[in-house]
């Protein structure tokens, strides 16, 4: 066993790498003769067949924040946290029957256009706003640290250079290639993603059994340590407050999953550059059903990792290099790289990579999504209106590159941090809850109006606050209660429908609003492929919550 890695590790990370850049750049070309114009840059000129987009859908979505941050939830809590991940197949589905034929249909580029289709321009310029701070502030900067994090634990690189090698390989390509590059490199990411996520799983389960392998691995943790892998957690649970018992299934998991998939630039972008709606559909069902074995590659190390970490023979076994940053409850995101440094020469390589592959490629779909909105919502909106497909391809790069330098110099400050991936989803449910709840009655209600969206988005923040803040401790007053943010996420997102609901009937006196979209029963038909995967679906999770509850 050897700490760091080795000239084959090296050299499997290197051909990755190469790889990458190399499709990246050969796909981001211009053919002879032809400048590349908006659609190209920013919906991969409409061109995405299903299978493209299902991967890409899950490289953009599996990131540091799963890899390392859900493996430390899963060291924390146990198995309760995939929730996320399996609640998501089921939202996966109801988006792609749902949503995506209404959004098609429109030719969308941008979540914020069809705001301005359905609402107004000023409230599409308040979202986009909304979006980009978020995508810069929370995503790409907690992306930045953990990958960073990643460097530091198993190689010794310091944060600050860490960090700048994972802008400048995200950078070399998505910058200049757009959606395109990001999409088709995307198809590679998932396979070093899974493969080598795979064998940090087996390399973990095949310790705790030792040497017995990887089933014997999972009946050991199931065993000797059942209270990881309760789905639905009781009060007394030290982690409730994240993963409030059935709240997950029936509250505000649906806010979290449905904002994020359905109404996400940086997710819904690939469905909107697909060939046709059929292949948009299929593409969201494969990324469903990869939805179902994640969990298998980024919660289960996590909790083989706790049960090591707690066994005075396992530790004897592995040796001195174990207590190399050790994680601990108080520093669970440590678990996953730590779990790295046990692997053999040259699958330690293959696993990196796997990881570089999730970071990086979420990393390039967050900044080709926040310069798409850029552009298309702010610069044609406000500064050039005439900007042509030239200087439009030039400020998305543009605004992408001060974007990541932002993050850069952000995302070393993070170093406090315990679990990100919860510290991602409290503060994204500062802001989701509003737009999740302007959004579903956008499409689904024909009275909502303008003004009751404007006034239910501008006043979903202070609701939102006001549970984060004034509800958890900030006064003795009975008014001010301790509430988990995910129950946090579900009643600012019931209120906001009701202020939202409220203002329109008042100023549409019960009337329809001339914008209001008229749905019929065939925008939501499916064929046969879409409704037998869905049904599977289905089926294999009402099996997963009945073995785990």
């Amino acid at each position: 066993m050897t700490v760091g890695f080795d000239f084959w590790d090296y050299a499997v990370f290197i051909s990755y790498a190469v790889l990458i850049l190399g499709v990246g750049l050969w796909v981001s070309r211009d053919k002879k003769g032809h400048q590349k114009n908006a659609e190209d840059y920013f919906l991969a000129s409409k061109s995405l067949p299903w299978w493209a987009i299902g991967t890409s859908l899950i490289a953009a979505n599996i990131s540091a924040e799963q890899f390392i941050g859900m493996s430390g939830s899963g060291f924390a809590s146990g198995l309760a946290i995939a929730s996320y991940e399996w609640m998501a197949a089921l939202t996966l589905i109801i988006v792609g029957k749902y949503f995506l034929p209404i959004f098609i249909n429109k030719g969308l580029y941008t979540i914020p256009e069809f705001v301005e289709k359905r609402y107004s321009t000023n409230l599409k310029t308040i979202l986009a706003v909304f979006w980009i701070a978020l995508y810069v502030f929370v995503n790409l900067t907690t992306v930045l640290y953990l990958g960073s994090l990643a460097l530091n634990t198993i190689l010794g690189i310091p944060m600050v250079y860490g960090v700048l090698g994972l802008a400048l390989f995200a950078a070399a390509y998505s910058l200049y290639g757009g959606l395109s590059a990001v999409a088709w490199t995307d198809v590679i990411q998932v396979i070093f993603l899974v493969i080598g996520g795979l064998v940090t799983t087996y390399l973990a389960l095949n310790t705790v059994s030792d040497g017995q392998g990887f089933l014997q691995g999972l009946n050991v943790i199931v065993d000797r340590v059942p209270d990881h892998f309760d789905m639905i957690l009781d009060e007394s649970n030290p982690e409730y407050s994240n993963l409030p018992g059935i709240s997950v299934l029936v509250g505000g998991m649906w806010v979290a999953n449905l904002y994020y998939w359905g109404f996400n630039q940086y997710i819904i972008q690939r469905t909107l550059a697909a060939k046709s709606l059929r292949e948009a559909q299929k593409g969201i069902l494969l990324a469903a059903f990869l939805k179902l074995i994640i969990p298998l590659v980024v919660v289960i190390p996590g909790i083989a990792a706790y049960l090591m970490v707690n066994d005075p023979e396992i530790m004897a076994r592995l040796g001195n290099v174990a207590q190399n940053n050790l994680p601990s409850l108080e520093q669970a995101d440590k678990a996953y790289p730590w779990l790295l440094q046990f692997l053999p020469v040259g699958l330690k390589g293959v696993a990196f990579a796997a990881l570089t592959a999730a970071i990086v490629s979420s990393l390039a779909s967050m900044l080709n999504s926040t310069s798409t909105i850029f552009t298309m919502d702010i610069y044609k909106q406000y500064i050039n209106k005439e900007a042509g497909d030239k200087a439009t391809v030039t400020v998305g790069r543009t605004s992408a590159a001060v974007a990541l330098v932002i993050a850069c110099l952000i995302a070393p400050m993070l170093g406090n941090l315990d679990q990100a991936f919860q510290f991602i989803q409290e503060y994204t449910g500062i802001v989701s809850p509003g737009i999740l709840a302007v959004f579903l009655l956008g499409l689904f209600w024909k009275k909502t109006t303008n003004k009751g969206a404007i006034v239910g988005a501008l006043i979903s923040i202070p609701i939102a606050m006001y549970f984060k803040v004034g509800a958890n401790g900030w006064s003795d007053s009975p008014l001010f209660v301790d509430i988990p943010f995910m129950n946090q996420m579900g009643y600012t997102c019931l209120l906001t429908m009701g202020v939202i609901a409220l203002v329109s009937y008042l100023q549409g006196k019960g009337a329809d609003d001339p914008k209001g979209i008229p749905l019929t029963k065939g925008y939501f038909k499916t064929g046969p492929v879409f409704n037998i995967g869905a049904f599977t679906v289905m089926i294999v999770l009402t099996v997963l919550y009945s073995l785990f509850w």
